[in-house]
């Protein structure tokens, strides 16, 4: 998925995550992160007014300035100004925060590499400031490194909801369909305090008006074609922008690849409950296989399963807060899915023994933690119906059934926060033929997107799609080792593509 269980930020009451190192999903956290998003019981996706042949953006300029940031130099930003809803190009508009790194080397640049950031919820200006390292020497070299915070993001009229009323976000263990009923009417209150205090771009939110961002933001940089770089979430983002505008697609790398076509919550939540459950699978392996894994010689599940006892007590403390107690939805997402992104199964491993060897606290109440800030994207993007509590707990029980080692993974509280919200931008299978060549890369064990989706993305885009497969963890793979780094480079340098099947050895972590 997506969205990551990361931590987030506060500016009074706007919510706004941090750009981690390695990628977008969590889902889950994710996605990391991943989300599920349900439609009112009864209810259809809205049909989006954006689908027909959208018209090319009209010019719009970028005046680029030193970005505010003396630590990182070097980055320009700028804004763009863009329609609030692309469906009435003449109406209201707002501002869109992007930033801008220049190719290193003038003489060899190619053009301006767009890259769309994961989530939701990352900042695109974020890591062009401060995270330039994640583009490879050479795509820096002869790129400008361009990105943007997606429209309710950042600098970009972010998300802004009452702190208050988010705390009192019911958990997402619900027990009936008093509890169900509690939390659509929960979701319904929160959506209209969001979106009284955002404006009405909360109400476009959607993917498919973010790929009418890009392509204006194509316009402004002047480039006749889009040269793209998706990473998880991101990854829905260009694939609809080559299945809307598929002429105007020079090269594109999708990273980490979310399958928008999955149709049902239950498939989708499977899906991401696989992944997951693998990731842990790769790191019980590695500990059995590693001497200097610090659970090394112990039964690895037994003492997860131990701790997830005490956090469900409200037992377990919390590394980074002494005495106070850790949850199991942030031992799962916050601390197993974030080392899972970066394969560092050598930290998790010391952080569970560490948790291991405390001593249990008195047992008390956890709270629920915050979700993060881009949830309506989500919700806009995902029609995953879900109509009364029986429904709803049987695709609990199947997720824990196919991930019993990750109990009430982020996809799990993002269908909770979704009930009842509107669809705008539903699943569908990509229809991107006239495309040029599309790269889609992916980790073999990506704990958020997991290697079938790029698998279904790269049929889906049919002669345009040519997978490339890094055979190694973690959640972003195209700086995995020189194999992929190379493919990637010399693909949206030269526009020459690996060889269909192309698989690159896991490098060691």
């Amino acid at each position: 998925m997506l969205l990551r269980g990361r931590s987030a930020r506060r500016r009074g009451t706007v919510w706004s995550t941090a750009v981690a190192a390695g990628g977008a999903l969590a889902a889950v956290v994710g996605l990391a992160t991943a989300p599920a998003v349900s439609a009112a019981p009864g209810s259809a996706p809205q049909v989006n007014a954006l689908a027909e042949s959208p018209p090319p953006a009209k010019a719009s300029s970028l005046d680029w300035a030193p970005c505010d940031d003396a630590a990182h130099p070097g980055a320009e930003c700028a804004t763009l100004s863009v329609p609030v809803d692309w469906a009435h190009p003449d109406g209201p508009r707002f501002g869109l925060a992007v930033a801008r790194r220049k190719a290193t080397d003038p003489g060899a640049r190619v053009g301006s590499m767009v890259f769309g950031p994961g989530g939701p919820g990352d900042s695109g200006v974020d890591r062009v400031v401060t995270g330039i390292s994640r583009f490879s020497p050479e795509v820096r070299r002869r790129f400008d490194i361009v990105s943007f915070d997606p429209r309710g993001v950042g600098g970009s009229t972010p998300v802004t909801c009452s702190n208050d009323l988010l705390a009192q976000r019911p958990a997402p263990q619900l027990a009936s369909q008093a509890d169900f009923n509690a939390t659509v009417a929960y979701n319904t209150r929160l959506r209209a305090d969001c979106r009284a205090r955002t404006g009405p771009v909360f109400d476009h939110l959607d993917s498919a008006q973010t790929v009418r961002d890009l392509d204006a933001l194509r316009v402004a940089l002047g480039e006749s074609r889009l040269t793209f770089h998706g990473s998880s979430y991101g990854t829905l983002l260009g694939a609809e922008y080559a299945e809307t505008y598929p002429r105007r697609v020079r090269a594109m790398v999708l990273e980490s690849v979310i399958d928008h076509s999955v149709p049902t919550a239950g498939e989708f939540l499977r899906a991401q409950a696989t992944a997951a459950e693998d990731s842990f699978g790769e790191f019980a392996a590695w500990c059995d296989g590693h001497a200097d894994c610090a659970l090394h010689g112990r039964d690895v599940r037994g003492v997860w399963q131990g701790l997830l006892d005490r956090a469900g007590r409200g037992e377990l403390e919390n590394p980074a807060e002494p005495g106070t107690p850790l949850s199991q939805s942030d031992l799962v997402n916050g601390i197993a899915f974030r080392k899972f992104y970066d394969a560092d199964y050598a930290g998790l491993a010391t952080a569970v023994a560490g948790m291991d060897a405390r001593r249990p606290l008195p047992a008390s109440p956890t709270s629920v933690a915050p979700l993060p800030p881009a949830t309506p994207v989500f919700c806009a993007d995902w029609h995953l119906p879900i109509h009364d509590y029986r429904q709803y707990a049987s695709y609990v029980r199947a997720m824990e059934r196919t991930a019993p080692d990750l109990p009430y993974l982020l996809p799990v509280h993002m269908l909770a926060a979704c009930l009842g919200a509107p669809t705008a931008n539903p699943q569908h299978r990509l229809d991107a033929h006239d495309a040029p060549p599309i790269l889609v890369s992916n980790s073999l064990h990506d704990p958020a997107t997991g290697y079938p989706w790029a698998v279904s993305v790269a049929r889906q885009l049919g002669r345009s799609g040519v997978l490339l497969t890094y055979e190694g963890q973690g959640h972003g793979s195209v700086t995995s080792g020189p194999c992929m780094e190379n493919a990637v480079d010399v693909y949206l340098t030269d526009l020459t593509l690996p060889a269909r099947g192309t698989r690159c050895p896991s490098i060691p972590s």
